[in-house]
C-alpha cells in the first residue's frame, strides 16, 4: 500500500471503486437468480450456496458503495470490513444447515446444465474482477476494497467446487457430493469471514505478486555479483 498517491490520482482510484462495485452488483444479482433458481429445481444445496454467496458479494459491494459515498471514505474502513465479515458467517451458517440436512435426508440432486453454465460462467469472469478490484484496493490502500475483492475470490473457489460438485452428480450419480461440495463452501466463508473481521486482508493476488518482486530482486542481486565477478 502506497502513502504518495495524488489527489487526482485518488479521485480516479474511486472512480474505479464505483464501477467495480456497479458491475458487481448487477452481475450478482444475475448469478443469485440464476443459481438459485438452478438449484431449487434441482435440489442442490450447493447451487443454492451459491447464489446465496452471490447475494453476500452484492450486498458486500453494496457495502464498499456507500462507503465510497461518505466525504471521507476511510473513516469508515473498520465497519465496512466487518460488515463484510458478518455477511461470511451468516452465508456459512445458512449452508451448513442445508448441507446436513440434505446428508442426513439423502436427497437426490437432479442434473442442473443451467448450474453447469453459470458455476463456469463464474470461473471465467470473476478472476479477472478480482484481481482488478484488489489492485485497485490497493493502491487505495483499502482495506474494505480488498476485504470485497476477497469476496471474489471466494467466488472462484466456490465456483469451482461447486462445479466439480454437480458434474460428480451428473457423471456418476454422486448426489452427496453436492452437500460435500456446499460443506467446503461454507468452511471456506468462515475463514474468510475471520480473515475480515480481524482485518486481515492479503490476498493470494499479493502473495503472488510478491513472490514475482522477490524472484526479480533475486535476478537482480545475481545479475550484480557476476558483474562484479567480471570487474
Amino acid at each position: 500500500m502506497t502513502a504518495t498517491v495524488t489527489d487526482a490520482r485518488r479521485a480516479v482510484l474511486h472512480r474505479r471503486v464505483r464501477f467495480i462495485v456497479a458491475f458487481t452488483i448487477t452481475y450478482n444479482v444475475i448469478e443469485a437468480v440464476v443459481a438459485i433458481w438452478a438449484g431449487t429445481l434441482a435440489s442442490s444445496a450447493a447451487l443454492i450456496g451459491f447464489g446465496l454467496d452471490s447475494i453476500v458479494e452484492v450486498l458486500s459491494a453494496l457495502a464498499v458503495a456507500w462507503q465510497f459515498t461518505r466525504k471521507v471514505p476511510e473513516r469508515w474502513e473498520k465497519a465496512t470490513v466487518r460488515a463484510i465479515g458478518i455477511a461470511f458467517f451468516a452465508l456459512a451458517a445458512y449452508v451448513i444447515t442445508d448441507s446436513v440436512l440434505s446428508l442426513t435426508g439423502a436427497q437426490d440432486v437432479d442434473h442442473s446444465p443451467l448450474g453447469i453454465g453459470i458455476a463456469t460462467l463464474s470461473l471465467l469472469v470473476m478472476p479477472l474482477l478480482a484481481w482488478f478490484e484488489f489492485r485497485t484496493g490497493r493502491e487505495l490502500g483499502s482495506k474494505s476494497v480488498m476485504a470485497d475483492a476477497k469476496q471474489l475470490v471466494l467466488c472462484i473457489y466456490l465456483s469451482g467446487t461447486v462445479l466439480i460438485g454437480l458434474l460428480l452428480n451428473s457423471l456418476f450419480g454422486w448426489a452427496w457430493a453436492d452437500s460435500v461440495a456446499a460443506l467446503v463452501v461454507a468452511v471456506l466463508a468462515i475463514r474468510e469471514g475471520i480473515e475480515a473481521w480481524r482485518g486481515d486482508v492479503e490476498s493470494p493476488f499479493e502473495v503472488l505478486s510478491e513472490m514475482v518482486e522477490d524472484d526479480d530482486d533475486n535476478d537482480e542481486q545475481h545479475e550484480n555479483r557476476t558483474s562484479d565477478r567480471r570487474s
